[in-house]
C-alpha cells in the first residue's frame, strides 16, 4: 500500500524535507539491529542503510563498517533475524538526496539494490529512476495522457482480491520504440467481478488499446467478462500452434482460440528473457516506483523467476506478458516493428562503428596498364567492375 503525501516532512541530513509518501509492506520476518550509540532498528532484511562504504543492505552489515547516524558514526553490535509477521513502513522519495533518519540511523530510499540473481542486472537497477505520476486515483497512476493516433497495449495480471497479491495492469505506448509505460493500476482488494470494468474504462480511454489478459486461475473470468459481457473491441486472443505452443492473435488462427494467455513455463521463460533485453537495452522505458521496486526483488529460483519471499511481482508479470507478446508475429504486424531484428541490427551497427577503417593494402603486384592516345590506362579485373556496378548477373 502506498500513501501519497503533500504536506508532511521527514528529518534528513539537510533538515526536514518533503517526501512523496509511505509504502507499507507486510513481512513474515525482519531483522533487529543494535548499534554502538544505543539506537536500534527493526527493518526488512534488504533495507538500505548509508555507511562509510556506501549503501549496504541491513542483512549484509558487519561490525567493522561505520554507519552514519544523526549524532555521528556508529557501529553494529548485534543483528538478529526474527521470524514473525510484521508491518514495515518505508519512506518514498525523501528530499533531494533520498536520505532520511530512522531511529536516528541514516537510511537511503531510492537505490534499488539488485543481487546477482535478479532478472535485471544490479548495475542497471541502480540507474533506474522514478517520477511522481501526473495523476493518481484509486490505484491508477498516470504518467502520460493518451495521444491521438498512438497505439497502446494493456497487459493484465489478476489476483483473487484477498489482500495478498495485487490485481494489476500496465498501459504501454507501443507506437514506436522505445516503448513507454504511460500508466499502471495496482490494487490488492479489487474483486475479479469488478476488475474488468476498470480494464475496459482505461483501455477505451487509451484509444481502444489492445488488451491481453493472463488467464490462469481467476484471470479467465476477467477475460471472458471483457469479451462476452462488456464486448471490449480489442481483446487479444491466443491459439495453440503445434510445437510453438500459444500464439498471439485477435480471434483467429486456429480451432482452440482462448481470450487471453495462460502463463505457462514457456511463456514466462520467453517473456522474462525478452523483458531483460528490453530493459537493459533501453527499449522499454518506465518511471514508476512500484515497478522498479518489484524488479529489484524479482529473482531466479530453480528454473524460473519470481518475487522474493514476502515481495510482490504482479506489475513485473504484466511486463513479462508484454515482453512475450512483443515476440509474436501478430504484435509485429500491428506495430510494424520486429524487435529482435532491430536490436540485432543496432548491435551490429554499434560493433562496426567501433572498428577502425582498414585502409588500403599493398599487394606487391604491379597493375596491368597500356598506353592509348597518349593516355595510360589500367586494366581493372572483371570482379571489381561487377562490384562497382552492383552486378547481379542475368
Amino acid at each position: 500500500m502506498k500513501v501519497n503525501n503533500q504536506k508532511l516532512k521527514v528529518l534528513t541530513p539537510n533538515g526536514y524535507e518533503l517526501f512523496l509518501g509511505v509504502n507499507k509492506i507486510t513481512k513474515d520476518k525482519y531483522i533487529h539491529l543494535n548499534f554502538s550509540n544505543g539506537e536500534e532498528l527493526k527493518c526488512s532484511l534488504d533495507h538500505p542503510l548509508n555507511t562509510i562504504n556506501g549503501i549496504v543492505k541491513a542483512i549484509d552489515l558487519d561490525k567493522k563498517t561505520e554507519i552514519y547516524s544523526k549524532n555521528g558514526g556508529c557501529f553494529l553490535i548485534s543483528k538478529r533475524i526474527i521470524r514473525k509477521k510484521i508491518n514495515l513502513y518505508d519512506i518514498i522519495n525523501s528530499g533531494n538526496d533520498h536520505l532520511y533518519y530512522t531511529n536516528n540511523i541514516l537510511s537511503h530510499n531510492c537505490s534499488f539494490l539488485g543481487s546477482s540473481d535478479t532478472l535485471v542486472s544490479g548495475v542497471k537497477l541502480q540507474t533506474l529512476v522514478y517520477n511522481k505520476p501526473i495523476k493518481s486515483k484509486k490505484g491508477l497512476d498516470t504518467y502520460e495522457d493518451p495521444i491521438e493516433d498512438h497505439q497502446y497495449m494493456v497487459t493484465v495480471d489478476v489476483a483473487r482480491g484477498v489482500d495478498q497479491d495485487y490485481s494489476a495492469f500496465a498501459v504501454i505506448d507501443i507506437t514506436q520504440m522505445p516503448y513507454k509505460l504511460v500508466a499502471k493500476y495496482r490494487d490488492n482488494s479489487i474483486k475479479p467481478i469488478m476488475f474488468p470494468y476498470i480494464v475496459k474504462d482505461v483501455g477505451l480511454h487509451y484509444n481502444k488499446a489492445f488488451v491481453l489478459c493472463e488467464t490462469n486461475d481467476v484471470g479467465d473470468q476477467v477475460a471472458n467478462a471483457l469479451h462476452y459481457d462488456l464486448e471490449y473491441p480489442n481483446l487479444l486472443t491466443c491459439y495453440i500452434k503445434g510445437r510453438q505452443g500459444q500464439v498471439l492473435g485477435q480471434g483467429f488462427g486456429g480451432t482452440r482460440v482462448e481470450y487471453g494467455v495462460k502463463m505457462s513455463k514457456n511463456v514466462k521463460k520467453l517473456g522474462s528473457i525478452n523483458l531483460k533485453m528490453l530493459i537493459e537495452e533501453d527499449k522499454l522505458l518506465f518511471y514508476d516506483y512500484d515497478v522498479i521496486n518489484e524488479l529489484s526483488t524479482f529473482v531466479q529460483k530453480s528454473n524460473t523467476f519470481m518475487a522474493e519471499e514476502g515481495k510482490n511481482d504482479d506489475l513485473v508479470m504484466c511486463l513479462v506478458l508484454f515482453a512475450w507478446a512483443s515476440t509474436n508475429e501478430y504484435f509485429k504486424e500491428i506495430t510494424d516493428d520486429d524487435i529482435r531484428k532491430r536490436l540485432f541490427a543496432e548491435k551490429i551497427e554499434n560493433e562496426e562503428s567501433d572498428i577502425l577503417p582498414i585502409g588500403f593494402l599493398e599487394t606487391g603486384i604491379e597493375p596491368q596498364t597500356f598506353v592509348q592516345e597518349d593516355k595510360v590506362w589500367e586494366i581493372v579485373p572483371i570482379e571489381e567492375m561487377m562490384a562497382l556496378w552492383n552486378y547481379s548477373g542475368f
